[in-house]
């Protein structure tokens, strides 16, 4: 149970779903984890589970696609804990619509969120993390950053745009760049059972008048592995990404899809 002790971790949209198990396993694992989430109630109930469960973490309500709160971010990281060594860009958002539905202001507003924070979180973190002697950048993508799935173009666009981003950063911030011993990876989910999936799933329920069930079952059967996969699936990749065994992995992709995209 320290796998990460005494390491420094900030995880964006972590007042729910992936980022909640990310946050409650790196502090089991010895990480001070800052929770961050425009959700401040989500927020804080995840920070004061960690603390409840033997850990350390604070709150820190934040926007993702915001310059000003990054800053904000890292200088509180830095003022109560003195480095940071571990950033998990968890926070995401999705829109599914066809492409001819989609408004430009939806499909910005996706771009925003899911590219602009991983840019803008990955930006502040070399600048923290270059002061302390290096670290771990995870960002969060997805199967659908991999491959293509209907009726979610502009998701599938920012996710394979977090995963090329990801292998330049690493490049960047490895000996053959600028030599600041920061380890860049990305992780690619299938679909995990969040409450973000499972309203995606009661509304394609509701809009096809399927079960939920069965509706869910479809989506079961997507993965050889026969499940749709649980947030801790995600939060155990992440941990093997934070801590030290994973030195030697950087600019990979770690997929965790239940076999998804083996097919």
């Amino acid at each position: 149970m320290a796998r990460v002790k005494d390491k420094v971790a900030i995880i964006t949209g972590a007042g729910g779903g992936l980022g909640r198990a990310q946050a409650r396993l790196l502090a089991k694992e010895g990480a001070k984890v800052v929770v961050t989430d425009i959700d401040e109630a989500g927020g804080k109930k995840v920070a004061e589970e960690v603390r409840r469960d033997g850990g350390e973490a604070i709150f820190i309500k934040h926007d993702v696609t915001s310059e000003s709160d990054w800053n904000d971010v890292i200088q509180k990281t830095l003022a109560k804990f003195g480095k940071l060594d571990i950033l998990v860009n968890n926070a995401g958002v999705l829109i599914r619509k066809k492409i001819e539905d989609i408004s430009l202001e939806e499909w910005r507003w996706v771009m925003r969120v899911n590219v602009d924070g991983v840019f803008l979180g990955t930006k502040y973190a070399i600048g923290a993390m270059k002061k302390s002697g290096g670290g771990s950048i995870i960002n969060i993508s997805s199967i659908a950053g991999i491959v293509g799935t209907a009726g979610t173009s502009v998701y599938n666009a920012s996710k394979a745009a977090v995963r090329l981003f990801t292998k330049v950063a690493a490049l960047e911030c490895s000996k053959a760049g600028y030599d600041y011993n920061i380890r860049v990876n990305s992780v690619h989910p299938g679909l995990v059972l969040t409450s973000m999936v499972d309203s995606e799933i009661k509304e394609e329920a509701t809009n096809t008048g399927q079960k939920y069930e069965a509706v869910k079952k479809i989506r079961e059967d997507w993965h050889p592995i026969g499940r749709l996969g649980e947030p801790e699936d995600i939060a155990y990749g992440v941990l093997y990404l934070a801590s030290d065994e994973s030195k030697f992995a950087t600019g990979a992709e770690l997929v965790i899809d239940g076999g998804l995209t083996a097919r």
